[in-house]
């Protein structure tokens, strides 16, 4: 049995997910995925609170920057 790293299994789930969302809205090519990942392994209690933070609070940043930018 072939063993696959952490870059391929990511990239083989972001191509399948990919081709089924665009079937579903009728937009074969569209990109849905951000390319890259950032990979990092969750070591404890306090690191997996901290990532939970991070994504729970980045779409605000993501907008404060965006709106910041245009004004």
């Amino acid at each position: 049995m072939r063993r696959h790293g952490l870059p391929e299994v990511v990239r083989g789930f972001k191509t399948y997910s990919g081709r089924r969302v665009n079937a579903m809205r009728g937009t074969p090519g569209t990109a849905v995925w951000q390319r890259g990942f950032y990979e990092h392994v969750v070591r404890n209690e306090e690191d997996l609170n901290r990532i939970r933070e991070y994504i729970a609070e980045n779409p605000l940043r993501w907008w404060l920057k965006r709106e910041g930018e245009s004004g």
